[in-house]
């Protein structure tokens, strides 16, 4: 029941910051060319119903692709496309870069948010995460995971640091290291002894695949390696296989 609760808050989460990514993009800018032509639809092919003179303001309401829908102060709507727009300016005189979705955007994302689902020494687990992007090579961030047995019930959270090593393919290896904390409850006392929650120490070791799909979105595929820092004799080796969303800002 944890597990379920915690994917549909992550997705409810996913849903409000979309949302709010792009009411963001619902901005004014002012025609700084000679003209500008709006379209009835989001494509070259459909006709020109309006064109925005010189000096006058408009407002960009949504995006589909590289087109926008834009709003004059005189209430005609219409598609631009997204080179145009660059051709305009802001409020405060600064020339206007509008964020398309392309894997330009991708390159210059400053943060990441995302859930991946996965196995966990063989049972369901469910892992969010935060990074904050560095450089174009280096990442950091933290991650949370909870998996759910039969026998025991895993939490445990990482400080990490991703290296990708070709940042301008669109689909990219990258490596991760990280340390932090795991809690093990188990769930059955079938050992007399062993029914305590035990909290270690804990490093990863990972390597991963990213793919850029479209607008504000990439697919995660990531193997990590775990060792258990426990106070017994031997340590405690585990993996995890994860596959998930992120989006990125």
């Amino acid at each position: 029941m944890g597990l379920i609760k915690l994917s549909l808050g992550v997705w409810l989460t996913f849903g409000l910051m979309v949302s709010q990514a792009l009411a963001d993009e619902t901005v004014q800018v002012q025609v700084k060319q000679p003209f500008i032509e709006l379209h009835s639809g989001p494509a070259g092919g459909f006709p020109v119903i309006h064109v925005a003179a010189k000096n006058q303001w408009i407002t960009v309401l949504k995006r589909r692709t590289n087109w926008f829908k834009v709003e004059t102060n005189k209430g005609v709507q219409g598609w631009v496309k997204q080179d145009a727009l660059h051709m305009t300016q802001s409020s405060a005189g600064q020339p206007v870069k509008l964020s398309d979705g392309s894997f330009e955007s991708f390159a210059q994302r400053n943060v990441e948010f995302g859930a991946l689902g996965g196995s966990f020494e063989g049972v369901p687990s469910m892992t969010v995460f935060a990074d904050w992007v560095a450089t174009e090579n280096l990442v950091a961030g933290v991650s949370v995971t909870q998996a759910l047995g039969d026998l025991s019930e895993n939490q445990f959270f990482l400080v990490r640091v991703q290296h990708t090593t070709f940042p301008e393919w669109r689909v990219s290896p990258y490596v991760t290291l990280g340390a932090g904390k795991i809690r093990t409850k188990p769930r059955a006392n079938l050992v007399q002894g062993g029914g305590e929650t035990r909290t270690s120490d804990l490093l990863a070791a990972g390597v991963g695949l990213r793919y850029y799909m479209a607008q504000n979105f990439m697919l995660k595929l990531e193997y990590q390696h775990l060792q258990a820092l426990t106070d017994r004799d031997v340590n405690e080796d585990l993996e995890q296989w994860k596959l998930g969303f992120a989006v990125f800002f």
